[in-house]
Formats: structure tokens, C-alpha cells, sequence
């Protein structure tokens, strides 16, 4: 398959094509895990294999040279979040972006920013953000039964898979411009840690133990400019790219973000074997890693 490398701008997008840049964060959390520029590779390789008139380029880090944004048609994140996140030196001028309408995509911790300018910031691109003391941080199971007819949901069936699924996210007032993409109750156990700025806090147990309110792991969200966004707080697992409907739902999301049209049977692509996945990793593969069953899991998923 494509291994998704990078696209060049300067001679392969046609005027009518859509262009998306994804911005790949440096690793982090070791072998299989956050695996920002390899996930964004896949990604974007999967968007290309669909061919639905959407190019992509994916890079390593914040681009030195802002000329880079003058053609896209949305931008995708894929990094750690918090005070390092790659944007929090920059929120002034890409925010001339955002007011251009261009689309933003946020995944796993890239959704997570401080509070203050940077949160108020997500707020308005994006509709929602984890913010620390509010939204939690746990692994846990979810299941997505429950589809709309909102383009970024084509094409995708129902679906059960563990992630570090973050949630009770901080939203824009009364929900405006958000639309809940997928949305789930977490389980008790994922609220056993101890008080913490991403762990656990009151509110949250206020929401989920005593209320029962479903979270929403994945919304989509449209700027009064025109402009859209996604969120998306799983993808800490690398093998979870492995998984069609996983891999689907962002998919979708992107080429919507970019303006484009999503099939209504979703984009198609090839599946991607353990194997391959280990490919697309930035630290070494172990030598005792053992990708059985890791197949096993997205065998039993995509059939």
C-alpha cells in the first residue's frame, strides 16, 4: 500500500483538487503509541488512496515557512498538547488562518491546549478542547451504536475499541456549531484515579456517576465563517489506525474539514496488517514485539 510520504504542493495539486496539511508532532510516549508522524502518514496515504479530490502533505513539526498555509484547505494536528503544544507560539498568526475559513482538525492530545487565550482560542476554531481540571484522560472500552446522517458518519458501523478515549470536554456555549460525532458512557472504572488536572475532578463525576451524561469523544464543529473542524481525543494507540471504521471516522472528518464531498458508502481503502503499521512507528521495532495479537484484534474488527 501507499505508505502515505509526503505531497508535493508545487506540482501535484490540480486548481480543483482540495489540499489538506497535516503537522506531525515529535515522538513521545515510546514504540506504538503516539506515533504522530507515521499515524498522520497513514492517514493521509488513506485520503489519497480514496481519491476524492483531496492532496495532501504531511511534515514534521510547526513549518518554518508560513507560505505553506496559503493553499490548504484545512489543517490537521497530530502532536502532544498542553503548554508544548506545537500551536502555542503561533495562535496569533494561524488564527489569519482560521479566519480564512480553512478547515482545523485536532487528534488525541493536539486537543488539549491551556486554559485562558489558547483554550478561548479552541473554543472559537473548533468548538471544544480538554481542559485540564474539567476533562479526563483514562483508557477505557468504548461503543459507537448510534450514527447520524452527518457526513463525517458515512459509510461507518457500529464499533467497539479501547483508546485513551479523553472526554467531558469543554464546549462552546449551549453546544452552538457542535455536532456530536461519537458519543458514548463511560464506565465507572474510568473514573477510580485520584484528583488531578487530567485524572479526575468533581465535576466530572458530577456528569458521569450521578447524571449519566453520555460524552462526546469526537464532535464536529461549524465556524460561522464557513470554516469546519473536528475533534477527535482517541489515537494514542498506533494499532487502532489498523481498525476500518477507526481509520474511517477521521478519514471522513478530514476530507469534510477540507470542504470536500464524503462518499456516502465513506471513503474506501485497503486494509493495513500489524506488520505494516509497525512501519510507520519512529522508535525501532523491540525485538521480542510479537504483532500476533495485535492482528488478531484488527482481524477479529474488519471482518
Amino acid at each position: 500500500m501507499n505508505k502515505g510520504l509526503p505531497y508535493n504542493p508545487n506540482n501535484s495539486i490540480k486548481a480543483e483538487d482540495k489540499h489538506v496539511l497535516f503537522i506531525a508532532g515529535a515522538p513521545s510516549h515510546g514504540f506504538g503509541n503516539h506515533e504522530h508522524y507515521g499515524g498522520s502518514q497513514l492517514l493521509a496515504s488513506t485520503i489519497e488512496e480514496a481519491d476524492v479530490g483531496v492532496k495532501t502533505t504531511v511534515i514534521n513539526g510547526w513549518p518554518a515557512d508560513a507560505s505553506i498555509f496559503d493553499d490548504v484547505h484545512s489543517v490537521v494536528i497530530y502532536s502532544n498538547g498542553g503548554p508544548g503544544h506545537p500551536i502555542m507560539d503561533h495562535l496569533e498568526s494561524f488564527n489569519e488562518v482560521m479566519e480564512r475559513g480553512v478547515g482545523f482538525v485536532t487528534l488525541h492530545y493536539a486537543v488539549e491546549v491551556p486554559k485562558g487565550e489558547a483554550g478561548n482560542k479552541f473554543i472559537e476554531w473548533q468548538g471544544g478542547y480538554f481542559e485540564t481540571d474539567w476533562s479526563v484522560n483514562p483508557f477505557w472500552t468504548a461503543d459507537f451504536n448510534e450514527f447520524s446522517t452527518h457526513p463525517i458518519q458515512r459509510g461507518v458501523k457500529s464499533f467497539s475499541i479501547r483508546d485513551e478515549w479523553y472526554y467531558h470536554m469543554r464546549f462552546a456555549d449551549q453546544m452552538e456549531g457542535v455536532t456530536p460525532v461519537l458519543t458514548d458512557l463511560p464506565p465507572a472504572e474510568s473514573l477510580e484515579r485520584d484528583d488531578g488536572p487530567h485524572s479526575n475532578n468533581p465535576h466530572v463525576r458530577e456528569s458521569v456517576l450521578q447524571n449519566e451524561e453520555e460524552q462526546h469523544v469526537a464532535w464536529a464543529f461549524e465556524r460561522t465563517n464557513g470554516g469546519r473542524s473536528f475533534g477527535f481525543t482517541g489515537g494514542h494507540y498506533h494499532w487502532n489506525w489498523g481498525h476500518d471504521q477507526f481509520r474511517r471516522i477521521v478519514a471522513n472528518a478530514i476530507v469534510w474539514s477540507a470542504g470536500a464531498d464524503v462518499p456516502q458508502d465513506g471513503l474506501q481503502f485497503a486494509p493495513i496488517t500489524a506488520l505494516e503499521l509497525a512501519e510507520l512507528t519512529d522508535d525501532p521495532i523491540p525485538d521480542d514485539w510479537d504483532h500476533q495479537d495485535i492482528q488478531d484484534m484488527l482481524d477479529k474488527a474488519n471482518n
